[in-house]
């Protein structure tokens, strides 16, 4: 099957920045989206941003858009998740997930749609 670890989790201040890594093994290239997902205590996991390796395109959830970057290295096989102008409320598990059904292309943020999922890495943002 497919794996993903997650690293690059951590503890960063108001307006800082974190970059998180996702380093996938296994037949990857059966994946057609790749995405990153956060849960913070008490609420449901949510999308945050999602990649379709078919044409490139990426989604954002409104909350992080404008502020996150997500990319992706072929040659690593490695998801990225740049993180900017971080704010309190961003404080969660993060999760990196992959989905091997085309069908999630047309709902890249949406959590049923991934099937492989990582440990999580922790981001916590201080005031």
């Amino acid at each position: 099957g497919v794996y993903l670890a997650e690293s690059g989790g951590g503890s960063v201040q108001t307006g800082g920045s974190l970059r998180l890594s996702c380093a996938a093994s296994g037949p990857t290239r059966s994946m057609d989206c790749m995405a990153w997902f956060r849960q913070a205590p008490g609420r449901e996991r949510e999308g945050v941003a999602a990649l379709y390796n078919g044409d490139g395109r990426s989604w954002y959830a409104d909350s992080v858009n404008g502020r996150f970057t997500i990319s992706k290295d072929n040659a690593k096989n490695t998801l990225y998740l740049q993180m900017n102008s971080v704010k309190p409320e961003d404080t969660a598990m993060y999760y990196c997930a992959a989905a091997g059904r085309r069908s999630c292309r047309y709902v890249l943020g949406q959590l049923s749609e991934y099937s492989h999922w990582g440990q999580g890495t922790q981001v916590t943002v201080s005031s």
